[in-house]
């Protein structure tokens, strides 16, 4: 069968429609991958954020800028001005009997004039506390502040935009801005480190991190948009990779067409499922790990409680029996000059204002009961984390075996020997009490170690 059309073109077309077959099944995976991840990634407090890939939401907090714009107060915008064009081209050609013709045609398209905005950290803020979040690498999707075309006689032509033009300007002008609202909604998945000035987590980008995205979409929003990816892209592939199934079949005569957009099709499908296996699989083992990081991140908590609370006791013990002597000594002055007859020479106080000189020296500060706040503010903080290292077990867990029971994940969990694991109950995690008085010498080293999952 000959060619409808140039062959140049029509090889062209064909390798084109199997460059994008190709591009549109590696996207559409890279779309699942990422819902795969969310949709399997628990939402973490802040307060229990610990180093790893997290999931987040909450409220954007610090200093907002004002943006160009619409003046608002944000915590990161970006904003542009761009200007319409429109040109008539006149273009020579050959007709078919060979003489030489001109004919006109219109482009148009648009040109930035001017564009900007600001960023810097911010917090993200929710009911337990905040986290320091650096937006600089992440996919950042914002509200769309404004988004107006204006022709010359609007205020807002010359009074946000440039004085100049451009050549063969339409007089129409397009002003977009967007941004973070201070105190917006915002949805974060990223990777925690801990944070070099203080001890605490942060998020940022990092190299090898799956995804790090900045979002004033919702959880659920997100997902509808990349389900919509995945399976729009995977589509499209399909049909191209039919379409240039057809096309080798009408350059090369070898089969027809339509077998040949048949087999294509069929074996786009193959290479889509195999990849697809290949992507559940380690959405599988990913999932499990984080099991697993989960469990540890309670053995860390549990060490960090053994660790740390015995020797907060012991200062604060420490503390107590200094104001006693302290206390004792100012009690015997007193009673030396409350037996000191009138008249009669001073008290022999030196011995112990000796002793409350050093006693003064050594401890400036004697404040039992701001000790004792600390210590309970520190055994608070200590179980919060602790409790919240364990809801992050629980519903990394949770996620985990959802997915072995789910179709089809189930099936491949099966065949590779996936199984379940126990949530983490009461009984399991309880420990033996942390003593509040200082830790004899024959202390353990640490807390029991827990059964590995």
């Amino acid at each position: 069968m000959e060619p409808a059309m140039d062959p140049s073109l029509a090889t062209f077309l064909t390798a084109l429609a199997g460059v994008l077959a190709l591009l549109c099944l590696w996207r559409s995976h890279a779309a699942n991958r990422h819902y795969r991840l969310i949709e399997a990634l628990p939402t973490s407090r802040t307060q229990g954020v610990f180093i790893g890939l997290v999931e987040l939401k909450g409220t954007a907090e610090g200093d907002p800028f004002i943006s160009y714009l619409t003046g608002q107060e944000c915590i990161l915008y970006r904003w542009s001005v761009s200007e319409e064009w429109r040109r008539v081209v006149t273009e020579t050609y050959q007709d078919q009997q060979g003489r030489t013709q001109t004919r006109q045609r219109v482009e148009s398209g648009w040109t930035t004039l001017a564009s900007g905005g600001e960023s810097r950290p911010f917090y993200l803020q929710d009911e337990t506390g905040a986290v320091l979040v650096h937006p600089d690498g992440a996919d950042v999707r914002p509200f769309q502040l404004m988004s107006e075309r204006v022709t010359a006689i609007d205020p807002l032509y010359y009074g946000k935009g440039p004085a100049g033009s451009i050549m063969n300007s339409t007089g129409v002008r397009q002003f977009a801005e967007d941004g973070i609202p201070h105190h917006a909604e915002v949805f974060i998945v990223g990777q925690s480190r801990e944070r070099a000035d203080v001890v605490a987590a942060e998020v940022a980008a990092a190299p090898g991190a799956p995804l790090y995205l900045v979002t004033t979409e919702a959880e659920a929003q997100v997902l509808r948009r990349y389900g919509r990816s995945r399976d729009g892209l995977g589509i499209l592939g399909l049909v191209l990779a039919g379409a240039c199934g057809y096309g080798i079949g009408v350059l090369t005569g070898i089969a027809p067409p339509p077998w040949l957009a048949a087999a294509a099709a069929g074996l786009y499908l193959i290479f889509w499922i195999s990849t697809w296996v290949w992507m559940l699989f380690n959405s599988l083992v990913d999932v499990r790990n984080r099991v697993r990081q989960g469990w540890s991140l309670i053995e860390v908590q549990l060490k960090r409680r053994h660790d740390l609370i015995p020797p907060l006791v012991a200062a604060v013990d420490g503390l107590r029996l200094h104001e006693r002597d302290v206390t004792e000594a100012v009690t015997t002055l007193r009673q030396q000059q409350q037996a000191t007859p009138p008249g009669q020479p001073g008290p022999e106080y030196h011995g112990a204002a000796a002793r409350l000189a050093v006693l003064v020296e050594r401890y400036p500060v004697l404040k039992t009961s701001d000790a004792f706040l600390r210590l309970q503010h520190s055994l608070t903080e200590t179980e919060q984390r602790i409790a919240l290292a364990r809801d992050y077990f629980n519903d990394i867990t949770t996620a985990y075996n959802t997915r072995l029971e789910v179709f089809p994940d189930s099936l491949l969990a099966r065949l590779f020997g996936f199984t379940a694991q126990p949530l983490l109950e009461a009984a399991d995690f309880e420990r033996a009490p942390v003593p509040l008085h200082p830790p004899p010498a024959s202390a353990p080293d640490g807390p029991p170690p827990l059964a590995p999952v």
